[in-house]
């Protein structure tokens, strides 16, 4: 189980930080602590593999605490949560070794995203003793982005981005050929049934998937997807 730290001044956020973690398996809460001073005396009490930090407190940064991780030689990587939207900010926490940097305020599937992602990098560490070229890249270059479609976002009209369409590709991927409905990929990714429908109605532009009607006892048919075969 990976260990988490959780340092976070505001009890509402750091609530959901924890129901949010609670729900991603492989991780293990090892503390939840409201200042930068309760947070090294718990890295000290037990090094956890992983902090979840917010940048604003009334004392000590949370980059003040991120730095004096990495001149204790502690092994524990960082990702900054936080309102912080400077690019200095960013560029700081990237230079002393932040794995991510989410902005609230986020939603559950970034969050999960960035856990899933560190947890993955974890395991192929630990299972390989040499360092090939290959493992290093997925990691440093984001390969997995390699063969993502761009989106035209001219074409998708106002607030279409990339960002919810390779979040809408990647959860009917997930569907293993099942066929789904447009408030199905809604729930999943945390958008309205509008906007889904909308990228929905834009991958079946681009064949990437196909429309059938389903035909109940009663009502009207309803629209259900399937991810079109190659």
């Amino acid at each position: 189980m990976i260990k988490v730290l959780i340092v976070e001044d505001d009890p509402m956020v750091r609530e959901i930080n924890e129901k949010f973690l609670e729900k991603i398996g492989g991780f293990r809460l090892h503390d939840s602590v409201n200042s930068i001073e309760k947070a090294k005396e718990a890295i000290l009490r037990e090094e956890p593999d992983l902090i979840l930090l917010d940048v604003f407190f009334p004392q000590e940064g949370g980059l003040d605490l991120l730095k004096w991780v990495r001149m204790k030689n502690f092994q524990s990587d960082v990702i900054l949560i936080t309102a912080d939207k400077n690019m200095d900010t960013v560029k700081e926490a990237l230079r002393y070794g932040a794995v991510d940097y989410l902005i609230k305020p986020f939603v559950f599937e970034r969050f999960k995203e960035a856990m899933l992602q560190f947890k993955q990098r974890m395991n192929s560490f630990e299972k390989n003793d040499c360092a090939e070229q290959e493992i290093i890249d997925k990691y440093t270059l984001n390969e997995k982005k390699k063969n993502v479609v761009k989106v035209d976002e001219s074409t998708g009209g106002k607030g279409f981005n990339q960002y919810t369409y390779e979040k809408v590709l990647n959860c009917i991927h997930g569907m293993d050929g099942e066929a789904f409905t447009s408030q199905e990929i809604a729930d999943k990714i945390g958008v309205s049934r509008i906007t889904a429908r909308r990228y929905l109605d834009y991958l079946e532009r681009e064949q990437k998937i196909i429309m059938e009607l389903e035909y109940g006892k009663i009502g009207r048919p309803q629209n259900k997807y399937r991810l079109k075969k190659d």
